[in-house]
């Protein structure tokens, strides 16, 4: 019988590998009913935990006093530093 670190090392072993664990118990020489056995012990053993929400707080971003917007249909906004060559915004717009 192994150790339940022994188990423990062998799933996480086998779940980083990517296989699957017909192949990792081949690779290794496990018994795949007992190896399933120790995942499905494993699984149970595990804390799930609910999930939470995380506060966070958003910052409204300045928007810089040299700064040109265009507004399209819709909601659409196209902030754009009011150094912008007009040529590069002309070829912009002709790809809008």
């Amino acid at each position: 019988m192994s150790s339940p670190e022994s188990r423990r090392v062998h799933i996480e072993a086998w779940q980083t590998s990517g296989m699957t664990q017909a192949a990792y118990c081949r690779e290794h020489g496990l018994n795949t009913k007992t190896f399933g056995n120790w995942v499905r012990k494993h699984r149970a053993g595990q804390v799930i935990r609910s999930p939470e929400f995380v506060p966070v707080t958003i910052k409204p971003m300045p928007v810089p006093a040299n700064t040109m917007r265009l507004r399209g249909r819709g909601d659409h906004v196209l902030e754009l530093p009011s150094t912008v060559s007009p040529h590069w915004l002309g070829e912009l717009l002709k790809c809008l």
